[in-house]
């Protein structure tokens, strides 16, 4: 078990990581996904102390590794680790890079550690290349040696960083079929991948990483089906967002609308959708609620899915005004016409109003 209580790191004014706090069981299968720096692999740096924490406190099977006292080797045999970067050794055949560590560390022969060492090769697939170096293997193939090597010194838990990110999308296939094998098996996985396919696949819990933190904790289904926060959902809908806020009478409409146009030009959304969502804003929100408000107070948020064919606007504001009951029925029309669905709720003292716009 692996107990994480209040992680910090700090790399001068830079913090990926503000406060993890979580329980790894023994047995389970985590992705670690998020976006890029966000803290993912200084999280398994960490954990094997690659990287002293700034503070907080990491325990394995009850033994308190962050201690100054803690036989960072003893851990280490414990807890192994692949790299993107593969880091065999260049001067080594194959079967030396799996014997090496076992001999050192383990105090094995070195008959046992052949032995193991052509076991390992064989369940990788790669047994035929025990005599050669790495500098004569394909990419996917040397990944596939620093995972057997990793497993020849029998560790409880294995930290991948991002295994595949250094591959050829053609090499990645044989990788992920090695991990997902290994998941089957009784070892801890922590898995860092920005492959959503194959994190859904492997694991059985999901860390979304966001904020400096573990913003969400769930199962696969309810991560990538029904995810809790707002970061993950954008996140696992790969949507595009843009924001703006509204208050007061001094608001610059005209840069507003530039920035909408730059939006989707950054983000290849089609002039036809384009001029939809900026119709929708002109008619709906400065036509029709605006006029309405007591107040300004009023935040629009855009979010365009991947391949960028629908958009959804939302608009959210003080008072109880459902858009529906203007009396301005050309606007009404126009913004009707323009779109697929509109929904009007109150939701924590505020009116959300959420607009689905379609290229089509």
């Amino acid at each position: 078990m692996i107990e994480i209580s209040h992680l910090r790191k700090e790399y001068g004014d830079a913090v990926p990581l503000k406060d993890v706090s979580t329980v790894i069981n023994d047995g389970e299968v985590i992705a670690i996904i998020g976006p890029s720096g966000t803290g993912k692999s200084t999280l398994l740096r960490c954990l094997n102390l690659l990287e002293k924490p700034t503070s907080g406190s990491i325990k394995v099977d009850g033994v308190e590794i962050t201690d100054r006292n803690c036989d960072i080797s003893k851990l280490r045999m414990k807890m192994g680790m692949v790299f993107q970067s593969f880091n065999l050794f260049g001067h080594m055949t194959v079967i030396e890079n799996l014997m090496y560590a076992p001999c050192k560390l383990l105090h094995k022969s070195r008959q046992e550690a052949y032995d193991r060492g052509m076991q390992l090769l064989r369940a990788v697939g790669l047994s035929g290349k025990a005599l050669n170096y790495p500098d004569q293997l394909s990419g996917g193939q040397k990944q596939r040696i620093a995972i057997a090597r990793t497993l020849a010194m029998d560790p409880d838990i294995i930290l991948f960083d991002e295994p595949t990110s250094a591959l050829d999308p053609t090499m990645v296939g044989e990788v992920e079929a090695v991990i997902k094998e290994l998941s089957k098996g009784d070892k801890t996985l922590l898995i860092v991948t920005h492959e959503m396919r194959f994190a859904r696949q492997v694991s059985s819990r999901i860390f979304y990483m966001d904020e400096g933190g573990i913003y969400e904790d769930g199962t696969p289904e309810q991560i990538f089906e029904n995810p809790q926060k707002e970061n993950t959902r954008r996140f696992i809908k790969k949507l595009k967002v843009l924001e703006f806020e509204l208050t007061g009478v001094n608001n610059d409409y005209v840069g507003m609308f530039s920035d909408i146009t730059r939006f989707c030009m950054k983000n290849q959304i089609s002039p036809v959708l384009k001029n939809k969502i900026i119709s929708v804003i002109e008619e709906l929100c400065f036509t029709i609620i605006l006029p309405k408000l007591r107040n300004i107070d009023m935040k629009i948020s855009i979010e365009v899915s991947e391949p960028g064919d629908e958009a959804v606007i939302k608009m959210s504001y003080p008072d109880a005004f459902d858009p529906a009951t203007t009396d301005d029925d050309i606007s009404l029309k126009i913004v009707k016409a323009r779109t697929e669905s509109i929904k009007y709720t109150r939701q924590n003292d505020r009116s959300i109003v959420k607009v689905v716009v379609n290229y089509e």
